[in-house]
């Protein structure tokens, strides 16, 4: 199958990520950044206002950061939310983090599943966070894309699922472990049954009797995302791509469009940060806002062409959505 134009684009930017690994594993990154001084706080706010108020087509980056600034924050670390969801696990094994229990060598199948369980649970019925909000807010009457590496069905609960690009996987779907075929079946049902056990026996250990499988092999099943194991870039995979692909085709020639990249980390930067760069270096009309709790990266090819905004996303939107007097 032939590659859509934004996946080569992330094949590329791939290569570079592997070829300075220790440059990105230390928080930096290979490209020449700007020796401009950047804004004040408020001016860099009323700009992104700007932006948004003259963009033809706003293509939204959402990665981690966005989820963990309302509050999807346990993923690395043992946060009070990471206790509170887990926490029969927690107390059990005091792990760090959801990520650290994935990690876990468990001694059956049947508390990998009650772990599994209680993540994908504790995804899939959170409410839409607040910087999701004042994010539908802000591109409310514009015309707009968003592209997410977030697996947690924040993005599709807070937009429509047509406007939504998941190219990293969805919390909402199993697939087979052994790829016996190219197909992902819902998940959301499942995951309830098992949780429920869960809760009601008052244990971290679901019986094997209840492991979901594959409905043509009779293998286990697989959550839909990547990071886990043996992702399927099947055609569910191909079509997100190609959402987003087909989006920007539509949209290179815009005399205003606007990229915004929010909470791009050091792991990932070739799934949204460096192609949204590319893009916004190539097309005429481009142009780029990044907000990040942690790094100011403005590419020197691009510094007249972006803004590279340091703090909390959570904070950072709240204060453009009154800036627009959303």
């Amino acid at each position: 199958m032939n590659q859509s134009l934004y996946e080569q684009l992330v094949m590329q930017t791939q290569m570079n990520y592997s070829q300075y690994y220790g440059v990105y594993a230390n928080g930096g990154t290979p490209v020449k950044l700007t020796e401009h001084h950047p804004l004040a706080y408020d001016q860099q706010v009323k700009s992104f206002a700007e932006k948004v108020k003259t963009a033809d087509h706003i293509i939204v980056g959402g990665a981690s950061g966005l989820s963990a600034a309302g509050g999807g924050d346990f993923y690395y670390t043992a946060t009070p939310s990471y206790q509170r969801a887990f926490k029969r696990f927690y107390d059990k094994y005091h792990f760090a983090g959801a990520f650290a229990g994935m990690r876990h060598h468990w001694n059956s199948r049947g508390e990998f599943w009650g772990y599994l369980a209680t993540f994908l649970h504790t995804t899939l019925h959170a409410p839409v966070r607040e910087p999701y909000k004042d994010l539908q807010a802000i591109l409310q009457g514009k015309d707009y894309f968003i592209l997410t590496t977030n697996q947690d069905t924040q993005a599709i609960k807070a937009f429509p699922e047509e406007k939504v690009a998941q190219i990293q996987g969805d919390h909402r779907f199993f697939q087979c472990s052994q790829q016996c075929m190219d197909d992902v079946w819902d998940a959301t049902e499942k995951v309830d049954e098992m949780y429920d056990y869960l809760e009601e026996h008052d244990t971290t250990i679901i019986p094997d009797d209840m492991i979901p499988r594959c409905p043509h092999c009779g293998a286990e099943a697989f959550p839909w995302v990547r990071g886990y194991g043996n992702f399927l870039e099947g055609s569910r995979y191909q079509e997100q791509y190609q959402k987003i692909s087909d989006d920007i085709e539509e949209h290179l020639h815009d005399q205003h469009l606007l990229f915004l990249e929010l909470g791009v980390g050091r792991m990932t930067p070739m799934f949204i940060q460096e192609p949204f760069w590319a893009l916004t270096n190539n097309l005429a009309g481009a142009y780029d806002v990044m907000i990040n709790r942690d790094y100011q990266f403005l590419p020197q090819q691009i510094e007249d062409k972006g803004i590279a905004i340091k703090g909390d996303i959570a904070k950072v939107l709240k204060d453009v959505r009154q800036q627009l007097n959303y």
